[in-house]
């Protein structure tokens, strides 16, 4: 890897921040975050950097990794606050932007069914994360303000799925470079699971396969339950009436809900206008996430401007609350008055999904972030499917989501 420049400097209020020379991410989805001892890391996931930045709160605890993390010539600058160093990544830093990208694609990997990217089986990729934590034990201390620091609590949650693992790694099709990958994790979580005193008859099944030799077993993909098996329904989600006047996609800002909830497509909400009379009725349908919840309250942000007359009293806002039917959120409302007069051509129509008390209201426009996002996930995918040396490692999730979507592993 080449050696990169950080710089450290301190702010104001005493934090310091270790900043390597790399673009800033500015959006919160396009950052793979860590809470360690101490501070908190951030990685830019868009730009393939190798060294995160630190947000340093509490040098002390900080010096614990700070020179494995990056080099002694930083741990020593930031005692002295000094302003450059030149820094290679350590295999600390190497497993550490694994870990804090298994907690990004927790959180913001974009499912969608409109654009073939598959879901990750989220308790494999819970336990490769709590191996990962385990790993990376050198960034925590004993201290309980670490969220991350949570290998035990994701064994513990979903120790049923190591069972299917411990199959997947007998299977006779299964590459080296995989099965040393899935060996690597069991043995972590072996030995997480002993440290922390967890015990059940998955954990001690799991000790006792690990000294044993592998017997073939079933193909990986009939091994865990589908994450993305699901079809559009063929025709109207609801029974539309009216004359069709208008018709548009809404903005999907990750950002307002939370992961599970909406497809993260583009695409993926739609609205159409139909004239009733003197009546204009809006009626929104959202293309739901494969494990989207029934009985949460999604809504839907709605913006109507009129060209015609412009100043304040040519905008209305309103928000709808959507239902889960099948695979969509649906809903249907009236515009706002007093636009319903205004010639169908004149309006501009601005939709947004979101979960009232998640929502931290409308964000700068990051479509730009979002496709870029989608290219990240797919290029992913193609490494994780490769039937050759990847180029990046990809996670246990992403490997088992190419098998079931038909590809090699």
């Amino acid at each position: 890897m080449p050696a990169t420049t950080v710089r450290i400097t301190q702010s104001p209020d005493g934090t310091i921040t270790v900043l390597p020379d790399y673009p800033a991410s500015t959006t919160d989805f396009t950052r793979a975050v860590l809470d360690v001892a101490g501070a908190v890391l951030t990685w830019p996931i868009l730009d393939g950097a190798t060294l995160p930045t630190a947000h340093i709160h509490d040098p002390v605890r900080a010096q614990q990794w700070l020179w494995a993390l990056y080099n002694e010539q930083v741990a020593t600058a930031v005692d002295d606050v000094a302003t450059a160093v030149v820094v290679e990544q350590s295999a600390l830093g190497r497993t550490a932007g694994q870990l804090a990208f298994a907690h990004w694609a927790a959180r913001w990997w974009p499912v969608s069914y409109l654009d073939g990217i598959p879901d990750l089986n989220p308790a494999v990729l819970a336990l490769e994360t709590a191996a990962l934590t385990h790993r990376c034990q050198q960034l925590f201390d004993d201290q309980d303000d670490q969220p991350d620091n949570c290998a035990a609590d994701l064994i513990g949650e979903h120790q049923s799925t190591l069972i299917p693992l411990l199959h997947w790694l007998h299977t006779p099709s299964i590459t080296p470079v995989v099965a040393q990958q899935l060996t690597d994790v069991l043995q972590l979580i072996d030995d997480a699971a002993d440290s922390s005193g967890l015990d059940s008859p998955a954990l001690r099944t799991l000790r006792a396969a690990l000294s044993q030799e592998p017997s073939p077993t079933t193909a990986p993909a009939e091994l865990f339950a589908p994450q993305n098996g699901y079809a559009l329904a063929a025709g109207d989600q609801h029974a539309a009436t009216g004359r069709l006047i208008a018709r548009g996609n809404g903005t999907n800002d990750w950002r307002r809900y939370p992961p599970g909830f909406v497809d993260a497509s583009e695409d993926a909400i739609s609205w159409t206008v139909r004239a009733q009379g003197a009546r204009r009725q809006l009626d929104i349908e959202v293309v739901a996430h494969p494990s989207a919840p029934t009985g949460a309250p999604l809504a839907a942000d709605v913006h109507v401007r009129d060209r015609s007359a412009p100043g304040t009293r040519s905008s209305s806002e309103a928000r709808m609350l959507l239902t889960r039917r099948d695979d969509s959120w649906t809903g249907s409302a009236e515009l706002p008055v007093p636009l319903t007069s205004a010639p169908e051509e004149q309006l501009l129509i601005g939709v947004e999904v979101l979960l009232p008390g998640f929502d931290p209201g409308a964000g700068p426009d990051a479509r730009a972030d979002r496709t870029a996002v989608r290219a990240l996930a797919r290029q992913r995918m193609l490494h994780a499917t490769s039937t050759t040396e990847p180029a990046i490692q990809p996670l246990l999730a992403e490997v088992l989501a190419g098998v079931s979507d038909g590809g090699d592993y």
